[in-house]
């Protein structure tokens, strides 16, 4: 497998970073991973804007432009021949004196690299079991708009989930508000209305996320941004996650209590799958 590194396309087993790279040590960096779909990167626009802004967060220089960056993945995906696979863009502060400032750090490190896709089965699509996480995000994390390198949170939800058996965790803010799971968004279906909350809750502005909120417009299905409690998911008439590998994923249960399946879910997964085709032209 080939991967990029700091410009240079090389051999996996080649491609090193120094430990004191800042993303090493401090997880001081940002990443990106997108679905590439026949050879097509699906929604590179909006993930090349969420990175370009995350690095404005962190005031860290992004040592490419679009352009750049894209012929890479072009060439990384003709090197690899992997037309469906995960695309995933990492980029960090560099090499710095030791310690938290980062003055004096850089050239800035950056990598990309191909990863299996997800099967999808239209006829068996993707259904988790979620649970409540014992780890909360802070209230008015103001990191949050940032896919920022820096995910312990999110390691232990998973991790804590995996040992109880459930599929994934879903996450709550120090206020008591549902925020989102460890790699995805959520949504729930209440009073016929579609609903996520709102990003001021803590939660990453997911591309599939916006894709959901553009089709249910086109759809003229309802939907708004709403903070929601644990209780009202788990009395709400569906629930479902988004995410770029996994597309649309059902919800049927949560905390081992089952959710109600609504044709909601399933009509917002055809729609999506018919967006994928319509700009990729899979299928």
């Amino acid at each position: 497998m080939k991967v990029v590194l700091n410009g240079n396309i090389v051999p996996e087993a080649e491609a090193v970073v120094s430990v004191f790279d800042r993303g090493f040590l401090y997880g001081d960096g940002l990443f990106e991973t997108l679905r590439l779909y026949q050879g097509q990167p699906f929604r590179w626009a909006q993930h090349l804007d969420r990175l370009q802004q995350g690095a404005v967060v962190l005031s860290l220089p992004l040592p490419f432009d679009g352009a750049t960056l894209r012929r890479f993945a072009d060439d990384l995906l003709n090197e690899n021949h992997m037309p469906d696979a995960i695309l995933r863009i990492a980029v960090s502060r560099g090499l710095g004196p030791r310690g938290y400032s980062p003055k004096g750090a850089g050239p800035p490190t950056w990598a990309m690299s191909l990863h299996p896709a997800p099967i999808l089965d239209p006829a068996n699509p993707p259904c988790w079991r979620l649970m409540r996480s014992s780890y909360t995000v802070p209230a008015g994390e103001r990191l949050a708009s940032a896919k920022h390198a820096s995910r312990l949170v999110h390691v232990l939800a998973s991790a804590e989930a995996t040992a109880k058996g459930f599929d994934d965790a879903l996450l709550l803010n120090t206020a008591g508000v549902v925020v989102e799971a460890t790699g995805s968004n959520v949504f729930w279906i209440e009073r016929g209305a579609v609903r996520t909350p709102p990003l001021s809750s803590g939660a990453l502005a997911g591309v599939t996320r916006g894709i959901v909120l553009e089709l249910c417009a086109t759809l003229a299905m309802p939907a708004q941004e709403e903070p929601a409690s644990l209780e009202q998911l788990q009395q709400s008439d569906g629930l479902f996650l988004t995410q770029t590998a996994r597309e649309i994923v059902s919800v049927r249960s949560l905390d081992d209590a089952p959710v109600k399946p609504s044709p909601v879910v399933e009509q917002i997964r055809a729609a999506y799958r018919e967006e994928v085709r319509r700009e990729t032209a899979v299928g």
